[in-house]
């Protein structure tokens, strides 16, 4: 197929009329002549500044700021919001009847901490 509009110019470029939304050309305020040049020196009424700092500057201290970080005693590790709990594992419930006065201390030992959170178990 042909492009019936392959052969064609764009339209001529008109500038807009003046009116609405037009703005006028920038023009000088009064009493200004122009641009001076680059000006060397203090501008009026301020003095000289050398390269030494005046007598009795203090420059200022940076501030370190530390972040301190808080861990809470018992926390979950893995999405630290959950408080680990203490769960006996069977085969230390077993051993502390089976065997009672030792047992307790395999009991004790054989101990998992759980988070009731995310169930992440730690052992």
């Amino acid at each position: 197929m042909s492009d019936p509009f392959k052969g064609e110019q764009p339209p001529a470029y008109t500038p807009a009329p003046q009116g609405y939304g037009a703005q006028p050309a920038p023009q000088a305020y009064p009493g200004v002549q122009g641009y001076q040049g680059y000006q060397t020196g203090a501008p009026p009424g301020y003095q000289q500044v050398t390269g030494a700092p005046p007598a009795g500057y203090i420059p200022a201290q940076p501030i370190r700021v530390t972040s301190t970080n808080v861990v809470v005693v018992g926390g979950c590790p893995a999405c630290r919001i959950g408080i680990l709990e203490d769960d006996f594992t069977l085969l230390g419930v077993c051993c502390a009847i089976l065997f009672f006065p030792l047992g307790i201390l395999c009991c004790l030992a054989m101990r998992q901490r759980r988070c009731p959170n995310c169930g992440a178990v730690f052992g």
